[in-house]
């Protein structure tokens, strides 16, 4: 990065760990950082989009929406975490490109599935062979973001039934007697007050969530995880930066980014419990007007 970092080899002390702490593969490792702060702010809503849709759908009249609403979250749910995370993404991917095979070369005759192996035409590769890196690897934190979406989506979803469920069905026959409709009662009341019922478990599932971010590196994401292992490991003198086995310090780096994550998570949590729980004839509201007395 600098210029005195030119011939690492002629560097001793401070200067030789100031040009290694700045090379470009560290560069790479900082900012894989980022890419796990993104994939937590993109993540998040997401996953809260399909598990509301999932908790609406298995509360619905219309049973084979109940039905497609309670599968989702059962299937997922029961389906260990790492086995979803190495099949789905590769049936995603696989997915994306026969539809494309199917539209763009509607005239190719060989079967797309020869064996082991998986084979469409290259004009419908995705991302196609020739795009630049940047593509290949947006298109692969996409899969990542879907993937983490729809399962911890299903937690969501399961999660946000039982905070509907516990919602005092007075408040929703007392909207009723007004004359608000199904859709109103569900708007105007049943949502907005579930929320303080979902915190907590939805608090457990962000934590979960923030703890499941090495699960990248199997989608083949270059995720801190991957850079702590790769750049900790035992470095010859073929390296230009040679050293011993340093991945207990990077590692250790990564304990208290996580650590750092959760007390943050903790604070603005905690707030939020506070905020949305004024008001409500819950523990921690009747706690709030004893102390506004």
């Amino acid at each position: 990065m600098f210029a005195s970092c030119a011939d690492p080899k002629s560097l001793e002390g401070l200067s030789w760990l100031l040009c290694y702490l700045t090379s470009g593969s560290h560069i790479a490792f900082y900012w894989s950082f980022v890419t796990v702060l993104v994939l937590l702010a993109v993540t998040a809503p997401v996953a809260l989009a399909f598990g509301f849709a999932g908790a609406v759908a298995a509360r619905s009249h219309l049973w084979p929406v109940s039905v497609a609403g309670k599968t989702y979250t059962a299937m997922v749910r029961g389906i260990p975490d790492i086995v979803f995370f190495l099949f789905f993404v590769i049936a995603l991917d696989q997915g994306i490109e026969w539809v494309t095979h199917q539209i763009r070369c509607p005239d190719w005759t060989e079967p797309v599935r020869q064996g082991l192996e998986f084979r469409v035409c290259p004009s419908a590769k995705v991302p196609p062979g020739n795009a630049a890196q940047i593509w290949h690897q947006i298109y692969g934190f996409g899969l990542a973001v879907v993937t983490f979406a729809i399962v911890f989506g299903a937690f969501v979803s399961n999660v946000l039934t039982g905070a509907m469920n516990a919602v005092p069905r007075a408040q929703l026959e007392t909207a009723e007697s007004y004359g608000m409709t199904q859709g109103q009662v569900f708007r105007r009341i049943l949502v907005p007050q579930m929320w303080i019922y979902a915190l907590p478990g939805l608090s457990n599932l962000w934590m979960i969530l923030i703890k499941a971010t090495p699960l990248l590196f199997l989608l083949g994401v270059q995720d801190i995880v991957y850079w702590a292992r790769e750049l900790g490991g035992t470095k010859t003198s073929l390296y230009a930066y040679p050293h011993p086995d340093w991945r207990l310090y990077y590692f250790l780096a990564l304990l208290v980014f996580y650590l750092g994550m959760t007390r943050l998570s903790e604070i603005v949590l905690g707030r939020l419990t506070r905020r949305l729980s004024f008001g409500q004839a819950t523990a921690a509201g009747e706690a709030q007007r004893k102390a506004a007395a």
